[in-house]
């Protein structure tokens, strides 16, 4: 049997790894010092549900940190996926590593690399091609040196690939990604936007040349890497959340479209955040402009997504009833609505919306595209939402759901952890 593309030896030992520097001293004192700070400097001050999530957010964030902290080696470098859910390996518990506001569709990659190095990354493509596919290259502020699309691979007859990484120009090379002296390491995404039948690309990382002229890190240093990497993470999500948090609940004005600061190439995002009494809705109306790819997904207040498996707190366009006119209807509550688009808050009044639109049809966002919002009452949410909008009971909400964390689990084939 193949190896998973994901969950591979390499990826079970680097997680095994980064578990046991998470339990160091160093990492330990860090742990309680950045926790303690974010919760003292939130701002705003996070409501009783975010602080009631915090817990299991700041875990996921800390060890993302971990895992993606100790893969810094430009002269070892690993493919390893970070923003998986908790699972279990070697009868060990490995904690779940979504942060910075993260994509329950995207299985991302990271790679340490040096613009003074040269690289090859190999790999193989799925059957089902993937609807999005990006080999993203950033400096050290993560703002982007260079962008490859994966689907413009060129590609063997058993559908496998090689890209070749280097500052050189690309020459006769079927493949290849310019890097320079900026270059720090890649981010890679895989899209996966019908759970179904999307597979992540098998993926692995090469560095050319003679044997690395220096000691890798010792045990400590890598503690004392992966610390300075848990106070940046914290950082950079309390200032990506604030996008949000930083304008009036239930509108959705704030558009990002750049690539830099972590935001990808190709992308649109509209943010927003939302607050909720129990018994009111906010329908969201979305005009995709031509995009291919759409996903809504809610995160909490410390960035991290919330129940995603077996609970829609995120729909694609896969995933997605559309009306007659092509536009879609979202509809966020605490209480189940009755319609197909819910966006499940996992329970919670509040939280941050971050709509993504891509791969344009015409290679550039159509000018109708956007999204609109209104809070309404839960039970007035009939006389608004569009007339053909399908009754959804408890039978068909228990067979979506069910259906959902089937699809999910194929790209965690350890399972949830307990």
């Amino acid at each position: 049997m193949a190896e998973h593309p994901v969950a591979t030896e390499e990826q079970h030992a680097h997680e095994l790894r980064a578990l046991e520097l998470s339990r160091h001293a160093t990492v330990r004192a860090a742990y309680e010092r950045i926790r303690d700070k974010w919760l003292a400097e939130a701002d705003p001050p996070p409501g009783d549900d975010m602080r009631g999530c915090f817990e299991r957010a700041f875990e996921e964030v800390m060890f993302s940190a971990a895992v993606w902290g100790s893969n810094r080696d430009p002269l070892r470098p690993k493919s390893v996926c970070i923003t998986r859910l908790g699972h279990p390996v070697q009868g060990e518990r490995i904690p779940g590593t979504r942060w910075g506001i993260d994509n329950p569709d995207s299985v991302y990659r990271v790679i340490p690399i040096s613009g003074a190095e040269r690289y090859r990354i190999t790999g193989r493509v799925p059957e089902h091609r993937l609807p999005e596919n990006y080999f993203t290259l950033w400096d050290h502020d993560w703002n982007t040196v260079d962008v490859f699309d994966g689907s413009k691979l060129v590609l063997g007859s058993d559908r496998t690939f090689e890209i070749f990484v280097d500052s050189d120009p690309k020459g006769d090379r079927a493949n290849h990604i310019r890097s320079n002296e900026h270059a720090l390491e890649f981010y890679i995404r895989d899209v996966l936007q019908d759970w179904t039948v999307d597979t992540p690309n098998e993926l692995a990382i090469e560095r050319l040349g003679s044997a690395p002229a220096s000691s890798a890190l010792s045990f400590e240093e890598e503690a004392e890497r992966v610390a300075e990497t848990m106070r940046v993470f914290a950082e950079n999500t309390g200032r990506y959340n604030l996008q949000a948090y930083d304008r009036p609940a239930n509108a959705l004005d704030y558009t990002i479209d750049r690539d830099t600061d972590g935001a990808l190439r190709n992308q649109i995002y509209i943010m927003g955040h939302f607050d909720l009494e129990d018994d009111q809705a906010l329908v969201i109306d979305v005009d995709l402009g031509g995009a291919r790819y759409f996903i809504a997904p809610i995160t909490n207040y410390w960035g991290t997504t919330n129940e995603i498996v077996d609970r829609t707190g995120s729909l694609n366009l896969s995933q997605s009833a559309r009306n007659a006119d092509g536009t879609l209807t979202f509809v966020v509550s605490k209480h189940d609505p009755g319609v197909p688009n819910w966006l499940d808050p996992s329970g919670m009044r509040e939280g941050i919306l971050t709509l993504r639109w891509a791969e344009f049809e015409s290679g550039e966002p159509g000018e109708s595209l956007g999204a609109t919002s209104r809070v309404v009452p839960l039970e007035k949410l009939r006389e608004v939402v569009p007339a053909e909008t399908p009754v959804v009971d408890a039978t068909a909400r228990a067979k979506q759901q069910a259906e959902r964390a089937t699809s999910y689990l194929r790209r965690l084939p350890e399972g949830l952890a307990d």
